[in-house]
């Protein structure tokens, strides 16, 4: 089970925060100015350019492409706020280079798009991850953005990257499909593992400080039991309500969860009330993180979260009702 990162800081405005576009073109101009007068900074590379919004998909990229291609990750740091994110002059000049683009979409990375029109490359293959999930918002609800946490979503981003490889560099073709069947092969793993847990613990219930690990919950089968109003206060970096914060706290009091997923890049005042009222009550918390923390994989890094989530429901037996 993983410990919380006691941190004291308010929550920071977390949606649509985008690079402000003057700020990007003229960082671009000048950049692109400077390489044109370089003969050997223009020289473009053999092999193809990837560009992902984050290490998540930059890893992801790694584990498909191998050695054929550059990969940049943008936001490349586990404790990085996407949603602060500023550009800088080495961001826009890769690019301007890039090959293929992977964004995540659904508003969470706006400044990739931002970027792209700064350093004024429109001939890039763009891989959009919420596009290619088909998840929505429906019915006037929220669409939960985070789906890197999905696996059948990164199983269709693996599968979109090869050929969007595939035909760039046909040459290597053997290796990025064989790369990425290797990848999709160990995604479905992390999919049976997942179905473990939930088989050994049905009817289990969790709370959650924000949407962040919602698919990831789904696919093991825990009942997200969390106020709506409360998550995503969490999420807008606002504060929910009395009566909402009141009625996520009662979830512990009544023995009404079996875990408390917090994020760790999201902490504020009354998510440590939540975290507090979980340790009163004897109910174990599991931190996660939005973007990819040091020396792990984008495998190794959803087995760990696997793991603390099993090691923390064996911990404490659903005493829930289904």
């Amino acid at each position: 089970m993983r410990h919380r990162h006691s941190r004291s800081v308010k929550p920071r405005p977390l949606r649509r925060r985008a690079v402000g576009a003057t700020v990007v073109v003229a960082l671009a101009l000048a950049v692109l100015t400077a390489c044109a007068s370089s003969g050997d900074d223009t020289a473009q590379s053999s092999v193809p350019s990837i560009v992902a919004s984050t290490n998540v998909y930059g890893d992801i990229a790694t584990q498909v492409a191998g050695d054929h291609a550059e990969v940049t990750s943008i936001i490349d740091r586990a404790n990085a706020d996407p949603h602060d994110y500023e550009a800088t002059t080495r961001n826009i000049l890769a690019v301007s280079r890039a090959d293929i683009m992977i964004v995540n979409g659904g508003g969470y990375d706006d400044f990739m798009q931002t970027l792209r029109d700064g350093a004024d490359n429109d001939a890039a293959t763009v891989l959009d991850v919420v596009g290619i999930s088909g998840h929505h918002g429906g019915d006037g609800g929220e669409l939960n953005e985070h789906v890197w946490y999905d696996f059948p979503t990164v199983i269709g981003l693996t599968d979109r990257l090869r050929d969007a490889l595939v035909g760039i560099d046909p040459v290597n073709a053997a290796d990025y499909r064989a790369n990425a069947g290797r990848l999709t092969d160990k995604i479905m793993d992390l999919e049976k593992t997942a179905e473990k847990i939930g088989a050994a613990h049905p009817g289990a219930t969790v709370a959650v400080t924000e949407p962040v690990p919602l698919y990831l919950l789904d696919a093991i089968g825990l009942k997200n039991r969390t106020p709506d109003a409360f998550s995503e206060a969490v999420e807008e970096g606002e504060e929910a309500s009395p009566a909402v914060l009141a009625d996520t706290l009662a979830l512990f009091a009544d023995d009404a969860v079996d875990l408390l997923v917090e994020s760790a890049q999201t902490v504020s005042e009354q998510t440590d009330q939540v975290a507090a009222a979980a340790r009163r009550h004897g109910v174990p918390i599991v931190s996660v993180t939005e973007t990819l923390p040091a020396h792990q994989s984008y495998v190794t890094w959803m087995a760990a979260n696997l793991e603390a989530i099993a090691e923390a429901l064996d911990e404490h037996p659903s005493g829930s009702d289904s």
